[in-house]
Parts: C-alpha cells; structure tokens; sequence
C-alpha cells in the first residue's frame, strides 16, 4: 500500500502518547455505551456522541424554522445549515482560504450518488464510458449502471475476485491492478468510480495514485469513501478528487450524507433544484429541496466532539486550528482501532473453522472492519444470530456489495459474518465476541 494514501500532518512525537492498554478515554462522550449493547456493527452505523445529540435536541427546541427570513429564529437556523457546510469543508479537508469545491449535503451516499449519475446523464454521450469497480457498495454502482441505457459503456474493473477470500492480497492501489484499470481506460472514459474501502474487505485503495490516472485520462472519480471516514481523516484537496461522497452516521453524525465536489467538475453539471436557482449557486443547486436542518446543527456540533476527543487524547493542538483538531482525534482513532484489530485479527487467523475475506492481516493498510465466514458449512446467519443472542451487535449479509459477494462465489443472502470496530470499542467487548464464536465455529 502507498502511504499517501492515509497520510495525515501528524502532531509531533513527544505530542503522541502511545495506545492505553486496556483502557478507552473516548467512551464517556457517548450516551448509548452506557448500556449493556455491545456494538460491534459500527460499518453499518456509529453511535453519537453526547455534544451531537445535544446539539440537534437544542436546535429542534429553539429554531426549528424555515431558514432565509429575517426574524431571529430563522436567522439562527440559517446560520446553523451555513455552520454544517463550512464545518464539512473543514472535516473533508478543504482549504477555507483557497477553497477547492464545495460541500452537498444529503440525504444518503445512495441518494447523492443516484442525483450525481442523473446530472451526468445530462452531458454524458452514448460512446462514453464509467468504469466501475467490482469491490464497490450498490450505492457508487446501481445508478451509472443506468446510464447504458442512453448508449453510455459500462465497463468493471475487476481487482482480485476469488483471490480476495482469505489471502494476503494485493491493495487496490498495487501493480497488478493498477494495470488493470489502466487497460480498461481509453479516450472515451469519463468516470471512474470506487470504493476508498469496500464495506466488506476493509482494505485501504491508493486514492491519489488512482485519480492520477484517471486525470492524465481526462476522466473524472467518483469516491465513495463511507467505509474509510470513521477511521481516517479524509483530505479531498491532498488527493485531488473530483467527488467524494460519505455517510454522516457514520462518521458520529445524524443519518445523512455529504458530497464534496471539486469546483470545475461541479461548473459542468447542472444540479436538480428548482429551474429558477441560477446553476452557479452551489451547493444548492445540488441540494433538492434544501439540506435537512436538525441534521445539520448534529453535523456542525461534532466539532465539540472531535475537540473533546482530541483533549481526552493527549491535548488539543496548538494553535487549536480545526482541521489539526480533526487530524489530531483520527489519528487518536487509528490508534486505538489498530490495536482492536489486531487483538481480534489474530485470534482469527488462528481458527481452521473460519475464512477471512480480504486481506488477511492486521496491516494499518486495512481499517478495522473485518469480514469472515466458516469453513465448515455454518451458515453466515447462524454465526451472527448466536452473537446476537448474547448482546453482540455484529451482522450478517451482503451489505450491499452485492456484486462482490457474487464475485467471490458467497451466497448473497447469506453472504458473509462482519464485526466492525470503532475508536470507542475495547478489548473487552472483543473477547466477548471471540467467546462468543469459539462457542460456534
């Protein structure tokens, strides 16, 4: 794996204090962990932190109007959609000064991702063509798959197939699948859109180097990086992106989702809203029928958190810049998540019962979302539903890469077991799920 990949502005050595041990200085902030839950299905949805709960409570209480009016509580709400858009530049990395596109807030990955493809419906041609990558959620695929309707070439990349089950594989980013991509990409590419993570394999692609590519092509990417934001900090103006498009609960946020586009690709779409909202009023030409606005005061609120986490962690930075203070707590997250991974993925790659899918390590090239299924014919239901019973929150399927289990040979519908982790989880909750399997596999 390349290292730009995950790269960050580290704070300096003295100022990073090793992993606790056994401990967590991260769980205090969210309410829900104080129940007896285990929740260990984090890929598929975080939990909030106290400040965001807050936030969206005091904003339903106090200005839970209509925004652009002139009276104060409409005032207030105006400024607090303003805060969340400004906010995910910040969390997205881009440059509040020289500001490289703009931030859409939605209601999905999915609903962002099908309004994207429907704009380019618009000022693709037939001929053109997507590329679309095998490992990819339905989200970034369903709807440019659409688009052959009008003429438009569908093409797959494909990066591994069957080698991805259970083997140390090669990353996304690497030489092998590098050259497959750039055999499928011609003068008539447009798009080339991919998981940053699959949902499923939890490894970590080579974004820069691949949208590298992609523009010495002419062609634009559409990243899906839902998968990657809870665990690392995105920097979309470092990787010179086109799209990148995330879930915000997530990422510790409400359910929702946001978007950044670069600005020249966001100049040749002409976004959904109403007729008479000139195209150049991004991001709301994009934004049908308006960002929701108690989702925004939670999305502008997790600036507290991430300042609380980035404290608990060891200090804020100083100067306490915002986008060091996101740098600062994902990288506080990386750390704990790396240990979990690795106490869990060794046990694992110590059963003859089970199977990782993906790469089969506890390498930082990975995020902590693993995937596995057993050897011996018990069922992907039948593993997560004993967990289940015991307080375990893991799941089972295809979560939506659908047509990567297909690739793999995995049923669908069964698909495959997945225990995600987050920064607030323990070592603890991890031996729970391990005796847990031990008593099934």
């Amino acid at each position: 794996m390349v290292e730009r990949s995950v790269r960050l502005r580290m704070p300096t050595a003295a100022a990073q204090p090793a992993a606790p041990a056994r401990t967590n200085p991260f769980r205090a902030f969210f309410p829900a962990l104080a129940s007896e839950a285990v929740f260990l299905d984090n890929a598929g949805g975080s939990q909030l932190p106290g400040a965001v709960i807050d936030a969206m409570h005091r904003y339903l209480t106090t200005s839970f109007v209509q925004t652009g009016a002139d009276y104060a509580a409409s005032k207030a709400a105006t400024a607090t959609v303003k805060q969340a858009h400004e906010y995910l530049k910040t969390l997205m990395g881009v440059s509040h000064a020289a500001p490289t596109g703009e931030v859409i807030i939605g209601a999905s990955t999915s609903q962002l991702c099908r309004m994207l493809a429907d704009c380019y419906a618009d000022v693709l041609s037939p001929g053109d063509e997507v590329i679309l990558c095998e490992t990819a959620h339905e989200s970034n695929v369903g709807p440019w798959m659409r688009l052959a309707k009008q003429g438009v070439t569908i093409k797959t990349w494909k990066i591994g197939g069957a080698s991805m089950f259970g083997e140390v594989v090669e990353s996304a980013g690497g030489p092998s699948r590098m050259k497959a991509l750039k055999d499928l990409i011609t003068s008539r590419t447009k798009l080339i859109a991919f998981p940053q993570v699959s949902n499923i394999l939890g490894e970590i692609v080579d974004v820069p180097a691949i949208t590298k590519l992609a523009h010495e092509a002419g062609a634009r990417v559409v990243v899906d990086g839902v998968a990657y934001a809870p665990h690392r900090a995105i920097d979309v103006s470092a990787w010179d992106v086109d799209w990148y498009v995330y879930s915000t609960y997530k990422v510790f946020g409400p359910h929702g989702a946001a978007m950044y586009g670069k600005a020249d690709a966001m100049a040749e779409l002409t976004g959904p809203n109403h007729y008479f909202i000139p195209r150049t009023e991004v991001p709301r030409k994009f934004e049908l029928g308006g960002a929701n606005h108690e989702s925004c005061a939670a999305i502008a609120a997790l600036e507290t958190y991430l300042t609380q986490a980035a404290k608990a962690w060891g200090g804020v930075p100083h100067p306490p810049e915002p986008r060091a203070i996101v740098e600062r707590a994902f990288h506080a997250f990386e750390v704990i998540e790396n240990d979990l991974q690795r106490h869990f993925m060794q046990w694992l790659l110590a059963q003859p019962t089970l199977r990782v899918v993906g790469p089969a390590n506890d390498h930082p090239s990975r995020v902590c979302t693993i995937s596995f299924v057993s050897t011996r014919g018990v069922s992907s239901k039948a593993i997560a539903q004993h967990c289940n019973a015991k307080g375990l929150g893991i799941r089972y399927g295809n979560f939506y890469a659908y047509r990567l289990c297909e690739a793999l040979g995995l049923n669908p519908a069964d698909g495959v077991v997945r225990a995600s982790f987050a920064h607030y989880n323990t070592h603890e909750e991890v031996d729970r799920l391990i005796a847990a399997l031990a008593e099934i596999i």
